[in-house]
């Protein structure tokens, strides 16, 4: 379910520019380039509790810096950003020292672009409210396939509406409806030889909603491609 009202529990926020980076490039959720998917600077790793084993990959927070009068915007501007990676536990540090991301804490880690938005750049950790909301894309579900003969997998990217995708069918112009399991992040998999056949998707978001794109790659295709499909 979408939340309408910030989390009232306040969280804390790093950006990654103690690590030297002015992007964060890829992640856990298998998304790759993550400009080419269109997700940017406005990428997050999740905490272990936010990202729960890769199945928050796609979802969209809107989060804002609160109660730092040095270090928060005036007026506490928000930035919305995209779930694409996981922040790792760090047990050697303490949670409110360094281990930001240890288990049960709330953290999100972000590029410094995006920190900026809501932040001073130098402020490195701050503390803020979030709330989940609404994806808004541009454009339609893309499917990228790979894989071989006996393996088949495609990446889902550019989810609209909830952002997060819990399942997953396949079908050729052969086949029936076939169930496919969760590789990693958003990538999903299962055996089968689809090659010649136009093949169709359709993908359950995490409200439940059930969208099918049909016939989105012809019956030439090959691996690695992109196609896109419908949009939520």
């Amino acid at each position: 379910m979408l939340l309408h009202v910030y989390n009232i529990l306040k969280i804390l926020l790093e950006s990654d520019k103690g690590f030297g980076i002015k992007y964060v490039a890829e992640g856990a959720c298998g998304y790759g380039d993550l400009h080419k998917t269109s997700y940017g600077k406005h990428s997050a790793g999740l905490s272990t509790i936010l990202f729960n084993r890769g199945s928050s990959c796609g979802a969209c927070y809107e989060v804002r810096c609160v109660d730092h009068i040095l270090w928060c915007l005036q007026a506490s501007p928000s930035v919305i950003l995209t779930a694409t990676d996981f922040c790792p536990p760090n047990f050697g540090l303490s949670s409110d020292y360094g281990g930001w991301c240890n288990f049960p804490k709330e953290h999100f880690e972000m590029s410094e672009a995006a920190f900026a938005e809501i932040a001073e750049r130098r402020a490195d950790i701050v503390p803020v409210q979030y709330r989940r909301v609404k994806c808004e894309r541009s454009g339609g579900l893309r499917f990228t396939v790979s894989g071989n003969l006996r393996f088949f997998q495609v990446l889902i990217t550019n989810v609209g509406l909830d952002g997060e995708v819990v399942a997953v069918k396949v079908k050729g112009s052969r086949t029936g409806w076939i169930p496919m399991g969760r590789n990693w992040g958003q990538n999903w998999q299962c055996n089968i030889n689809l090659k010649g056949q136009p093949i169709s998707f359709e993908v359950t978001a995490s409200s439940g909603r059930t969208l099918a794109s049909y016939n989105v790659a012809p019956a030439n295709w090959q691996f690695p491609q992109t196609f896109e499909g419908k949009q939520f």
